[in-house]
């Protein structure tokens, strides 16, 4: 009665740690794969960061163009020195103490041409504490900048802003191709995976028959219908079969470890992959995949972009080199007021209004330029350097889209060929297997011997293993053509648009 008290202890102690300390489970396919993968990858984080940063910088580049409004406060500054001046009497100096306390309103509307208008609005108070005065002003200005070299040369307004949005195009391609690219290894490491599970399912099947056939050989052997030699090459056969289950299992545990290793798990993760090897029938049409991978490939994308910088790089050397300068003008009306420093400071600031109504506003335009006369040929040789980057880029360019069509077309001529392939291998290893269960049943009947069987049960083998092979091959050419062209033809959807 103590025994069976012990061995119950003991068993629910085994379930209860079963269940406290067993390690989850992870039912893993391609998908929920590539989801793990892209979550834990350093590479994504860093790239999504990397187009987040270049986000906020065209987002800056678009605020350029919309009103800025700013408040300059002074409030106060205070400062105690002693100056000097000179005159026909010789050099005298004088103690300086004064309070500044000002405010400003600045409104700063950026126009397409590079320009600025303004609206500029404040006061300022000055209290002199050695002459005891108190000095301010109100000032109100309108004004407008303009350079002159946007008009016909290098606008750093729009630039800008086009540099901005070419870089967030290149970083969002730079994200979508590193996505497809683990896309692809992670889809490789997984069918790798599948094919070791295959193969070791393969294994456990082979060994099973040849359990069947070595006891079918026992039995004749005992009846003396086989010689001894057969019977012990049966036997052999056996051995053979477990030996190679054994090579399968270990085979696959190690490609496991690799796998939860690629995907971030932890080593002691228990992961169980879904097998599924039906397949749908893709036909890639060969000048739809050229044409998407002629406008989406990330490659050509930096091609254009390098040269649409190098065309505003000669545009910003040109405009150096002719003449440039600023067109100014500006509207102020401003009061000014001194007022004994005893007085309130509403006084002197209702003085200073008065003043201003007062006083005719003020007008200035101003035109400047600058003409260069003689730089030597320095800036004729920077333009003709950054034309020569130019065209190196546009060569670039050209060789790119003739490597990649023919990439392109590579693979899809093998996607075409593999499905060929595989749907004959279909069909091949239906007829193995038929082949397969007729010799098993001539072997029983005496009619063939073990090494006939043997040739049948090693061509039903082959035949599974070239077809797993084939439907490896077809998944990956699908994932390779999904990476070089940015578009998802077996659920016929643009992954630019995702």
């Amino acid at each position: 009665m103590t025994i069976l008290k012990s061995t119950i202890t003991c068993l629910i102690l085994v379930a209860f740690n079963s269940l406290v300390f067993a390690q989850p489970v992870f039912n893993l396919d391609l998908e929920s794969s590539i989801a793990l993968a892209k979550e834990k990858s350093k590479t994504m984080l860093k790239l999504k960061q990397s187009l987040a940063g270049v986000g906020y910088d065209l987002r800056a580049a678009t605020s350029k163009f919309k009103t800025h409004v700013n408040l300059d406060l002074v409030a106060p500054r205070y400062s105690k020195t002693v100056r000097q001046f000179e005159d026909s009497l010789g050099l005298h100096f004088y103690p300086v103490s004064q309070n500044t306390m000002s405010g400003y309103l600045t409104i700063n509307q950026p126009l397409p041409t590079d320009g600025a208008l303004f609206i500029r609005s404040g006061m300022e108070n000055i209290t002199d504490y050695y002459y005891g005065k108190r000095n301010s002003q109100l000032t109100s200005i309108i004004g407008l900048n303009q350079p002159i070299e946007a008009f016909f040369g290098y606008n750093n307004i729009s630039m800008g802003y086009k540099q901005a949005k070419l870089n967030y195009d290149r970083s969002f391609k730079q994200l979508k191709r590193a996505e497809l690219d683990l896309v692809y290894n992670i889809s490789q490491s997984f069918f790798t995976l599948l094919s070791y599970h295959e193969r070791l399912n393969i294994a456990k099947l082979t060994l099973q028959r040849q359990k069947e056939a070595y006891e079918i050989a026992q039995s004749k052997y005992k009846a003396g219908l086989i010689r001894e030699v057969e019977a012990l090459q049966m036997e052999v056969d056996l051995g053979d079969a477990l030996n190679s289950q054994d090579i399968a299992n270990v085979n696959y545990l190690s490609q496991v470890t690799l796998f939860k290793e690629e995907l971030g798990m932890e080593l002691k993760d228990s992961i169980v992959i879904k097998t599924d090897l039906d397949y749908k029938t893709v036909n890639v049409d060969a000048e739809k995949a050229v044409s998407l991978a002629l406008e989406n490939r990330l490659e050509l994308k930096e091609d254009e972009i390098n040269i649409e910088l190098n065309n505003m790089d000669i545009k910003r050397r040109k405009a150096e080199g002719r003449i440039n300068g600023d067109i100014s003008f500006n509207y102020e009306f401003k009061g000014v007021n001194q007022d004994a420093r005893s007085l309130p400071v509403e006084t002197t600031l209702s003085n200073t209004w008065n003043d201003l109504q007062r006083r005719p506003g003020n007008l200035g335009v101003g035109l400047t330029i600058s003409i260069p006369l003689i730089d030597w040929g320095e800036n004729r040789a920077r333009v003709h350097s950054a034309e020569a980057t130019l065209n190196q880029n546009l060569i670039q360019l050209s060789g790119d889209k003739i490597s990649i069509e023919r990439d392109v077309r590579t693979t899809v001529n093998r996607l075409q060929s593999n499905l060929r392939r595989l749907q004959l291998l279909e069909k091949t290893v239906v007829i193995a297997e038929k082949s397969f269960e007729i010799s098993r049943q001539r072997y029983s009947n005496g009619d063939i011997d073990s090494q006939a069987m043997a040739l049948e049960r090693e061509r039903l083998n082959t035949a599974y293993v070239t077809r797993l092979d084939a439907f490896i091959n077809y998944k990956l050419f699908l994932a390779d053509i999904m990476r070089k062209t940015f578009y998802d033809f077996e659920r016929d959807v643009s992954l630019l648009a995702m």
